[in-house]
């Protein structure tokens, strides 16, 4: 049987009173599917992660406005983090504190800044080394997230939102500040973490954080999605060129998509 993960119809979100940052979108994203929403900055990118998280809410704009995840529109927002994995880079500007690699993870069983009075259990710990194993970073677990390199705190708040076993990981803008061996080890990683059977939804302004294993390209410009389908069909040339206002021409190498100036 196939379950919507994601099914968003003509939502609008008004910033100030009156300024649309998401102007009646609609998705509808399957569990097991593997997305990129990509677009340039000011698109309403984070916005559209905000009202997946229930940060921002929708204004009802005619008959056919639905606001479901997993088949409901009201969710307890604990409820809903156990099944969404949710990495931000706002999520690193908090985490980057004198805590270790371990308890970030384990946090994410309390949603919680590192640990203070929480009980952590046996079974919490196994499951917190096992996914750090899966990830390749337990021998940095006794490591502060401030003495991390950009890359490894990442990987770690990727393992805090995996600590539950969600059912998709949504990732904001995941490789700003990488340089090319943190992006290389990054995009491992991701592959790993989709080749598990995760759905990953990919938020990024950058083709080069798409992985082969996302089939399905989301193009948002101006608060709307401007184009939805097949990887293939959506980043070519012509839609790229369109989506960021600047000259470009597509290159396709070992199933990652790269765009290069022209003139």
């Amino acid at each position: 049987m196939i379950i919507n993960l994601l099914q968003f119809k003509n939502v609008t979100i008004i910033k100030g009173g009156y300024k649309k940052i998401l102007d009646a979108v609609s998705i509808t994203i399957r569990e097991g599917e593997n997305v990129a929403i990509l677009g340039p900055n000011g698109a309403g990118k984070s916005s559209f992660i905000k009202a997946i998280t229930r940060e921002l809410y929708p204004i009802p704009e005619g008959k056919q406005f639905s606001f479901k995840i997993w088949g409901q529109e009201n969710w307890d927002v604990f409820d809903l983090r156990n099944r969404l994995g949710i990495v931000t880079n706002n999520l690193l500007y908090v985490h980057t504190r004198e805590i270790s690699g371990m308890d970030i993870v384990l946090s994410g069983f309390f949603s919680s800044i590192g640990l203070w009075h929480q009980v952590v259990t046996a079974k919490m710990k196994r499951k917190a080394l096992e996914v750090l194993e899966f990830l390749e970073i337990a021998h940095l677990r006794d490591m502060k997230m401030t003495e991390m390199s950009s890359g490894e705190a990442r990987r770690f708040l990727i393992a805090r939102a995996l600590v539950h076993k969600p059912k998709a990981l949504i990732l904001d803008e995941p490789t700003n500040s990488l340089d090319l061996h943190a992006l290389q080890i990054f995009r491992k990683t991701l592959r790993k973490i989709a080749g598990s059977g995760t759905s990953v939804i990919l938020v990024t302004q950058s083709l080069q954080d798409i992985i082969p294993e996302i089939t399905r390209i989301v193009l948002m410009k101006k608060g709307r999605f401007v184009y939805d389908g097949a990887k293939d069909t959506a980043l070519t040339s012509k839609n790229i060129s369109r989506l960021y206002d600047v000259p470009v021409e597509i290159m396709n190498k070992d199933g990652y998509y790269y765009a290069f100036l022209i003139g």
